[in-house]
């Protein structure tokens, strides 16, 4: 999930679990004409293996701005020592033009998938490639089953995670918390609890925020995956996810309740900017901004949106802003964790191609990244000493835990017709006035 060093220009966050950054403007075009950049400077003993490989790998991804300068920046020396150029484009609109590039023989080289629907309709139409046995061993020991098990497709392993976050994270204020005497809730009643204690004094206890551009309503829809986590758990959301029950099944109506009692309750909401309605509104990006001076208490929102403060607010602890993992409906109960992440996936298997595959699906890529900033991985070789954000230490202590059960973000998982689409409007009709009932059955309907 996007971060940057101008936090406020992160603006764009990641609406599916990628992101969506301007276009970098600054080149870190690695490896030049093949073989002629100046190494003299650089330990190329991590990529002898590839040495000499020359050649050019073109990537395409939603990855822009800041983070895009930082992605060409943790391969700079990779290419510069194996002579492969890289050129690497950043789009806004990469969900939409990948598909379109595919079906006109237009491909790129590699590309950074963020949605694992998308990653099978690529292999399914016969677009991607299976990885190679290199990206095959690296994956098997770099991540978990579960992480494997969203690029495989048929059996087949088609792409190697990257990034990762954590989108069952609520924002707080340890500051607000520790001046009025609250504590960090451990089970889904005391976090009730606590949004009435809020409420009684005064402050609406929580903010939320859905809107997003083109993208507007995907908050919305993490709030509903995390529910359904919570009172139905993991085969049920599986196979919400898959359609092997109905959108509209019972057990999603009870997740639509669970939150409708924190997003819909006009004593909880929307602190500082208005009624329940406000929430189609307001930006997901600002809508966290009050916890820094006590407008609400409390936002769910995924581990990334630490970039979106000031380089001079704290984060941490005991600092301005944290995060807790929102918490199970009872206590001791499993927690799970829903986020999302992208998959480099390849549409060709040059010997180049599979040079920069291996290597961006290494722990040693895993940790020259993360030593850049604003970033984690779920890779098991992640070298957590490396992370400088009290967040991302946090997010990756969760993700790598080896007791956590990861849930792909579910949207993100179906359709795109439905999950990234009437999904999200959905749940701005349901802010608005829709009741839940009409909003099931309007998605359930437009399943393919």
């Amino acid at each position: 999930m996007p971060s940057s060093v101008n936090r406020r220009l992160m603006a764009a966050a990641a609406a599916t679990g990628g992101l969506v950054l301007l276009v970098s403007g600054c080149s870190y075009l690695s490896g030049g004409d093949g073989g002629t950049a100046d190494t003299s400077d650089i330990d190329c003993s991590p990529y002898e293996q590839w040495e000499d490989t020359g050649g050019t790998v073109s990537i395409y991804a939603s990855i822009r701005d800041e983070e895009g300068d930082r992605l060409e920046e943790s391969w700079a020396d990779f290419a510069a020592c194996t002579g492969i150029t890289v050129q690497y484009e950043g789009s806004g609109e990469f969900e939409a033009q990948l598909p379109v590039r595919l079906d006109g023989g237009n491909a790129p080289d590699l590309a950074f998938i963020p949605q694992p629907g998308l990653l099978e309709r690529a292999a399914e139409d016969g677009h991607a490639v299976p990885v190679a046995d290199g990206v095959q061993s690296n994956v098997e020991s770099g991540w978990s089953e579960d992480w494997q098990g969203y690029a495989t497709v048929d059996g087949d392993l088609y792409g190697s995670p990257l990034g990762a976050n954590m989108k069952s994270m609520v924002w707080y204020s340890p500051t607000f918390f520790n001046e009025n005497g609250h504590e960090v809730p451990e089970t889904w009643d005391e976090m009730v609890e606590l949004s009435d204690t809020i409420a009684a004094d005064g402050t609406k206890p929580w903010c939320v925020g859905f809107e997003s551009g083109d993208a507007t309503g995907w908050p919305g829809t993490d709030w509903i995956e995390n529910a359904l986590l919570r009172t139905s758990g993991t085969d049920v959301y599986h196979d919400w996810i898959a359609h092997d029950i109905p959108f509209d099944a019972p057990e999603v109506e009870e997740a639509f309740d669970l939150a409708d009692g924190i997003i819909r309750n006009e004593d909880y909401v929307n602190g500082t900017f208005g009624g329940v309605d406000s929430i189609a509104v307001t930006s997901f990006q600002e809508a966290g901004m009050p916890l820094l001076d006590g407008g609400c208490a409390l936002y769910l929102m995924g581990s990334f949106y630490g970039a979106q403060f000031e380089d001079d607010v704290e984060i941490g602890e005991d600092a301005d802003i944290y995060g807790f993992v929102l918490p199970p409906l009872e206590a001791d109960a499993e927690v799970p964790i829903m986020g999302g992440g992208e998959f480099v996936v390849a549409f060709d298997d040059r010997d180049e191609v599979v040079a920069m595959h291996e290597y961006l699906s290494s722990g040693e890529y895993a940790n020259q990244r993360a030593s850049l900033g604003s970033w984690v991985s779920a890779h098991q070789d992640l070298d957590q000493s490396v992370l400088a954000d009290p967040t991302d230490q946090f997010t990756a202590e969760v993700l790598n835990d080896p007791d956590t059960v990861f849930h792909f973000d579910g949207s993100d998982a179906m359709p795109s017709s439905v999950g990234t689409n009437v999904f999200w409007g959905g749940m701005v009709d349901w802010v608005t006035g829709a009741d839940t009932a009409t909003v099931l059955e309007s998605v359930e309907s437009a399943w393919p």
